[in-house]
Parts: C-alpha cells; structure tokens; sequence
C-alpha cells in the first residue's frame, strides 16, 4: 500500500523533470521530435536528453522523499522532524522506489516528446548565421559593421573564426621588428570590437561548400563543425619563397606578432655573438644584415634595422669602428615600383646617403646558413636574411574547388564567389575586379581590405533581405613608406609627400587608423621614446646559433679594438 500511495508522487516528479529537459530543448531553438533527438546525440558535444531527464527525475523524487516522508508525515502525525541517519535506514526502501520511479517516467516523458513531438523549426523562421572566417582588416571590418546592423535590426547570427585572437595592425609591424614598438601595442582583442557577433579561436582545416559546414579544430580543444548560411572567407596571405633551395628554412618572414618578435631578438642575438667573435671574417658575416623585396615592406624594414643595429652599437664596445653592412636585394630596375619614378628615386637616394647597399635587378636565387646566393653569381655572407620578396593568398582559398588567380578566390564585382552559392571572399586572398584598370584586380593593402568588409557586409544584408547587392568601387586613399630617420615618401590624394612632411604624414595617418584610443595613446608614446631614449636591447629569450654558425671555442675576450672593415688600426 505504501508503494502504491507514492507511484503518483514519484510520477509527477519524473514528469517536471522530463517537463524540464524539453523546455530546455525548446530553448535550444528546436522541439521534441525524433529527428532532432538525433541530431542532438550525433551533433552536440553534451549528455543526452534522456539520460538528462534521469537524473533530474531521479533527483527530483530524492526531494520529494525528503519534503513528503521525512518531513510532511511526521509533522501531520504530531512528531518533530529528526531527518536523521536512523530514519533515512528505516525508509530506505521506499526512497530507492520512489527515486527510480520518477527516473523512469522522466525518460518515458522524453520517449513520448520524442514520438509525438511537433517538428523542428523551418528553416525559413531561423535566424541566418554569417560565419567569417579570419581576424584580420577585412574580417574584422565586416564583422563590426554586421554588428552594426544587428543593433539596427538585422535578424542575423555572426560568427568570427580565426587562429589569432587578436587583429593585428600589419603596417606598423617592422616597428616591431626593429624594437621601436612594443609588440601588444600594435594588436587588439578581436573580442573586445565585437558588439553582437561571437568569436571562435580556432583554425579552419577544411569548408563542405555543399553542406554549408566549416570543419575547425579550436585551441585548447578539439574538432568542431560550424554550419553556416553565408561564408565569407578572409584568410589574408603566407609567405611565399618560390621553391628556391634553402630560402624557407633560413628565411625570416613578417606576417605575424612572432616574426617580429623573432626577428628583433635575433638581430640583438647576433649583436651579442659578433661583440664575442675573434674572427674577423665571423664578424664581418654576423653583422651582414640582408633583405629581400624592394617593396613596402622590405624598404620600411632595411630602414628600420638599419636604425636599430646603429642606435644600439654603442652597447658593444668590441664593434666600434666597424660598419654592419645592411643590403636590400630587388628584382627589379627600381625601388618602390608601386610609386612613381622620382619618388622611387628619392627613397634610394636617401637610403644610400644613410649607408645602406642595394642590389638592384638581382634576384635570390638560394640560401643557407651561412649566407644567400644572387642570379648574378654575387654571394653574400650573412647570418640575417628577411624575407618580403613574396606572399600567396592563404591556401585554404584555393581548396574550395573555385575558379583561382594564382590562389586567390576570383570573385564578382560584389564579391561573391560565382560558382559557390553562400560564399564571399575578401583582403588578400580574393581577386576584386578594379573597373578602373582593364583586367584588373583591386590591390591587397589594409585600406582597401577594411572597405571591401564593410561593402561585403552590407551586400550579404541585401540578399538576406532580398535585395540585389552593389558592387565593390573605392580609389585608395593614397600610399606612404617610412624611410627611417624621420623621412617618408609617398602620395596621399594624389599629391607627392616627402621627407619630414610625409614622414609627420605617415605617423598621423597610421595612429589614426589603429583600433581604440588606448592604442593611439600607447603607440604615440613609444615614438615619443623612441627619439629621446636608445632603443632596449633586452633579448627576449635566449638566442642560440642559426643552423651551421660556428661557436668559438672559449677564448679570452680581447679588449675593444678599432680596427676597420679593411683590418686596418
């Protein structure tokens, strides 16, 4: 009989159990039918509803017990409550049936949800979700301005995939490099600009096109799958060496935050090792410092290391009196090809008064450890080759099975990749026809890349909404290189600037663009440092011999020497 007077106790707890894991399914955006089930056993890193309802039926009847036998009777019969040891061993009994009784019928309670349950939510009355996959100018812009349009009412989900957690402002890195900026100045959170959207700290293996799923391994965990309505892929570039012998394994690229640091330390480390080298020719080939591209990147660099090894030289007074070497290798006829010939000119003549050698029209046609070897039979001995000769657009672009130019995503004006429904490409690894240039491609420059994610944002709004996206249309702005030693070049708005006007033109422009003020404040007051106090030459870990640099054998330190490059007193 006591048995029986509880079946409808333990029942009604099984029931709000069960009542609760759907209603928890519910609010996960879809109801209790076997479809789903499904779904959520195969798909969601969680435990199973139905075993979900077990425990929580089974707790639920445990309480029960406790608020009805041990404390409801005994206060209807007369008595205090004891809720001690002795009375849970004399109702044991009926606490393990009245327990299991609701356990069961909270999963019979999923079971019938499950059977009879109404379908999933059509796909139409779901919100879309716009996965970006890339933290970097275009990414980052087209996620800030979804956020913006969520706040005005689009229904939308946005998700921001990248393998950095941070964005990282790419024209102030050789600052980096060079010591004369702090490394967590030049990069923000991606997090902390972002309002509505997620993000996802993980790396993108694979993308089913035809499925619509993005296949991530996130850091720190494990693999994930990402549905998305609409892709837009903006993975940026990598270094590209062109397959020449040795190149890649002794070559130090700057794309990252870690190039740079890597970079600084090791100019500092062979500072050190030349400080203690009683070779002279060891010496003359540890303070060789080489650099491949005669672009932005690699004239801005030259500059900057050239201004760093002489800033600190002063630290090791076993290289007074002699002369680091800093070479610039280009291919072509001229520096600074994207400029126009006088500008170009100016930039090799300043940087030539200042002491830095050129090679001009040469090209790299091998490295090792010991130093890199020039189509014009010219070799140079060096422990410090830099590499900004080359980059190829990310390869996950060109895995999607879509038409590619030199591994770019050829994409529409708006665009969009034609032959892949849902997916657009941006920054680096799309190809943007420019209507300007007859077949033509946009260039891969940060400000062209932060417009083309806010327009690429705002044409995926468009269709979302049923309306025809626009085509991508911007002229730059204008271009400015830093030539060190407080000179620029450069036009802006079509005007040429140079010398001490542009370099002020340079630093106002690129502090303006950096992401929130702090960074502003923090950047402006390492340049202010930077022309009052020498730059630090702290190493940032320890920098051990390149592969086959040859450690001396203990040797007395000889006192500083003022012999020249030529060994002359």
């Amino acid at each position: 009989m006591v048995f029986d007077s509880r079946i409808p106790i333990g029942a009604g707890a099984g029931l709000i159990g069960g009542g609760i894991t759907g209603a928890a399914a519910i609010a996960q955006g879809a109801a209790g039918s076997a479809q789903w089930w499904g779904l959520w056993l195969l798909q969601r890193d969680r435990k199973p509803l139905p075993a979900v309802a077990f425990s929580l039926g089974l707790l639920l009847g445990l309480l029960d017990w406790v608020a009805w036998n041990s404390t409801a009777v005994p206060l209807l019969s007369g008595h205090v409550p004891t809720w001690s040891i002795g009375a849970a061993v004399a109702g044991y009994d009926e606490l393990v049936r009245t327990g299991l009784l609701g356990a069961l019928v909270g999963v019979l309670y999923c079971g019938l949800a499950a059977a009879f349950g109404t379908d999933p939510e059509p796909a139409a009355s779901r919100k879309p979700h716009v996965v970006i996959v890339g933290g970097g100018f275009g990414g980052v812009a087209a996620a800030r301005r979804m956020d913006a349009l969520i706040a005005r009412g689009l229904d939308i989900n946005v998700t921001v995939i990248s393998d950095s957690n941070s964005l990282l402002f790419t024209p102030l890195l050789v600052g980096v490099a060079a010591g004369a900026l702090a490394d967590r100045h030049v990069s923000a959170p991606v997090r902390a600009a972002l309002a509505h959207a997620s993000f996802l700290h993980g790396r993108v293996n694979s993308i089913d096109t035809a499925s619509r799923n993005a296949y991530v391994t996130v850091v720190g965990g494990g693999p994930q799958r990402v549905p998305y309505d609409h892709l837009v892929l903006a993975v940026g570039a990598v270094p590209h060496y062109f397959d020449l012998p040795g190149v890649g394994d002794n070559a130090f690229a700057l794309k990252s935050i870690e190039d740079a640091d890597r970079l600084r330390n090791h100019v500092l480390g062979v500072l050190e090792r030349a400080d203690a080298e009683p070779d002279p020719a060891e010496q003359d080939r540890l303070l060789t410092f080489v650099v491949v591209g005669g672009g932005f990147a690699g004239t801005e660099l030259i500059a900057e290391l050239f201004d760093l090894i002489h800033d600190v030289r002063h630290y090791y007074p076993r290289l007074h009196g002699l002369s680091p070497r800093c070479v610039l290798v280009h291919s072509g006829d001229r520096l600074l090809p994207e400029l126009p010939g006088e500008l170009g000119d100016y930039a090799l003549s300043i940087l030539r008064e200042r002491g830095i050698d050129f090679r001009l029209g040469a090209r790299l046609v091998g490295a090792d450890a010991r130093g890199v070897r020039l189509g014009t039979g010219e070799e140079l001995p060096t422990a410090t080759l830099a590499w900004t000769a080359g980059n190829r657009p990310n390869p996950l672009a060109g895995a999607l099975g879509a038409a590619t130019d030199r591994g770019a995503l050829v994409v529409d004006a708006t665009m969009r990749v034609p032959a892949l429904d849902g997916v657009w490409a941006v920054g680096d690894c799309a190809r943007i026809p420019d209507p300007a240039q007859t077949a033509g491609w946009y260039p891969p420059t940060a400000q062209h890349a932060l417009r083309e994610g806010k327009t690429v944002a705002d044409n995926i709004a468009a269709v979302i909404g049923e309306r025809a996206p626009r085509p991508f249309r911007f002229g730059a702005l204008g271009v400015l290189v830093s030539l060190g030693h407080q000179r620029a070049a450069g036009l802006v708005l079509g005007r040429r600037v140079s010398g001490f006007t542009g370099w002020i033109l340079w630093r106002a422009v690129y502090l303006s663009k950096l992401p929130g003020g702090d960074k502003r404040l923090r950047v402006l007051a390492d340049w202010l440092l930077d022309l009052v106090f020498p730059r630090d030459i702290a190493l940032i870990r320890d920098a051990a011999p390149g592969p086959g640099a040859r450690v001396p054998a203990a040797t007395p330190v000889a006192a500083p020497s003022s012999r020249n490059r030529n060994g002359h007193e």
